[in-house]
């Protein structure tokens, strides 16, 4: 109690610049950070059950942390969480968005410098339990957030300040895919433990990890164009801006170049990157290059999928149809708001380009299932039949915008990578099935991909039985996992990752506008006929 009490009273004496040198000490602001001491690490905590539990079937724990330790608060997210989870017929389910919906907001916003000026206000998100932010993993945690920025002037400028970061981190490193804190946040950088050797050179100081993944910089536009769509503010469009969008195209054009030249000789492929590992996912091949690659395809060369796993044949699919339709968008953006109409036109033609290579190179003939896309393609002739539970993946094309659902090729797809028989990553066991991939292993299904295809697909059983799939196996912790052992559901990866938690929000919403009565009214299917309703918890904590 004695060093508790200390420790408020040194806060309190702590003094602060004002104007003349004067020092001062303000009670609330340090009564708030005594507090935030105290709140203990959310890694550990999202690893435990709290109570109270739900009166459902699976009795889920409340898993937000105490308002005091919550890093950002919104009312427009506190309001929706009341707004959704009180038409939810399931109190498991509805306890689960609860504990979702909020979770980057509450645990992930490391540092955040709100501001007026639209080029000054910066934030910082981690994924979750490693202290680093990813250009992909952040653009998708925010993702839910955006339709609710307009009418909270404090999340959108969290959201505006999470493109200028994203800007300042592709005009540093560009090839890179995780970043340390900002030096302004005076956060201390982490090591990531490895010993890599990676051209171009970068600072470890700025950059957690410099994997290059063509998805970690159509995540850098998409963010921006989903901003865009939902608020219409255009004052993130600075010369800043503009030049990390410039800094994109630099990238595509260099790593459009194939692997030989006209004569033979091997390219300059400018990025390399070797890793003293024993995992072979984990390096490239060849010097650091990878496998070769055909030139003049239009395609873009991706050393790394979104899962950080090392591509096989660099031409990821999934990876160049994002790409091709973020770039289109950004092109709009730009025309719709008359700026930079030279900028635009090249987005444009290049968005076309590898659009128009997606379906020249990256569609084959199954034996099985006819006319498919394959998830990796060299240029040469050669593909690689898979998919990965990582966003971009092929079952997640519509999400992207790069096909309808009903595309005959994409269904056909969609049934290839969900079968056993056709994806060697989709993977079923007496607990759990789903698609997996090779970044934790043959026995590991991902929850990403049950909620990617509840959201690709206008089936309600199909539907049904994905979401009660995932409410099954996350119920115990209350939050969504990286991965579950398809045998055993208490063996998981990750307890706290909030680009899952924040997919399974997305799912929510998604049924909420397409499917209400799946989730809603004494009807719905995704309802158990012994819960009880209650009020949504937490709003007086």
């Amino acid at each position: 109690m004695f060093i508790a009490t200390s420790l408020l009273f040194g806060l309190l004496l702590s003094p602060c610049a004002e104007a003349g040198g004067r020092a001062s000490f303000n009670l609330v602001d340090a009564t708030a950070a005594y507090r935030r001491q105290a709140c203990p690490d959310y890694k550990d905590y999202s690893a435990r059950r709290h109570p109270p539990y739900t009166t459902g079937r699976y009795q889920l724990p409340f898993q937000r942390p105490a308002p005091e330790c919550r890093l950002f608060k919104s009312e427009a997210v506190e309001a929706k969480i009341a707004e959704i989870t009180e038409k939810m017929a399931d109190v498991d389910l509805a306890r689960l968005f609860e504990n979702c919906f909020p979770n980057t907001l509450d645990t992930t916003v490391r540092w955040h410098k709100p501001s007026t000026d639209p080029t000054e206000a910066q934030s910082f998100i981690v994924t979750g339990d490693i202290n680093a932010q990813w250009l992909r993993d952040s653009t998708n945690q925010l993702k839910q957030y955006q339709s609710l920025a307009k009418s909270d002037p404090a999340l959108q400028n969290l959201l505006l300040g999470a493109i200028n970061t994203q800007a300042s981190f592709v005009l540093e490193s560009p090839y890179c895919n995780a970043f340390q804190p900002p030096a302004a946040s005076k956060l201390d950088p982490t090591s990531n433990g490895q010993a890599d050797s990676v051209h171009p050179a970068y600072d470890p100081n700025v950059v957690f990890e410099c994997k290059y993944e063509i998805d970690s910089l159509a995540s850098f536009l998409s963010l921006s164009d989903q901003y865009y769509a939902s608020t219409g503010d255009a004052s993130f469009i600075t010369p800043k801006w503009l030049s990390a969008v410039q800094t994109v195209l630099d990238v595509i054009e260099e790593q459009s170049v194939g692997t030989f030249g006209d004569s033979g000789e091997p390219n300059d492929m400018t990025y390399t990157f070797q890793r003293q590992t024993n995992i072979g996912t984990e390096t490239l091949n060849l010097g650091g290059i990878g496998n070769p690659l055909a030139s003049n395809t239009s395609l873009v060369r991706s050393s790394f999928r979104p899962s950080d796993d090392a591509c096989i044949l660099q031409f990821f699919i999934p990876g160049n149809a994002f790409l091709s339709v973020e770039l289109g968008r950004a092109a709009a953006l730009l025309r719709k708001t008359k700026k930079s109409p030279d900028l635009a036109a090249t987005l444009q033609k290049k968005s076309d380009d590898i659009k128009a290579a997606v379906w020249k190179y990256g569609v084959t003939e199954h034996p099985v299932w006819g006319k498919v896309f394959a998830y990796e393609v060299d240029g040469y002739g050669s593909h690689i039949l898979m998919d990965d539970a990582n966003l971009p993946s092929l079952l997640a094309l519509p999400l992207l915008g790069f096909v309808e659902i009903s595309d005959p090729v994409y269904q056909a797809t969609r049934k290839m990578v969900l079968s056993r028989y056709g994806n060697p990553y989709y993977l079923v066991g007496p607990a759990f099935r789903g698609i997996g991939g090779p970044h934790i292993g043959i026995t590991n299904a991902w929850p990403l991909s049950m909620l990617v295809q509840a959201m690709t697909t206008d089936d309600d059983d199909e539907i049904v039985a994905a979401v009660e799939a995932v409410l099954k196996i996350s119920a115990r912790e209350g939050l969504i996992h990286e991965s579950v052992n398809v045998e055993r559901a208490t063996d998981y990866t990750r307890p706290w990752f909030a680009w899952a938690n924040s997919v399974f929000a997305q799912t929510i919403l998604d049924l909420a506008e397409r499917k209400p009565e799946l989730i809603f009214g004494n009807n719905a299917r995704l309802n158990s006929a012994a819960t009880v309703k209650e009020k949504p918890e937490g709003k007086s904590a």
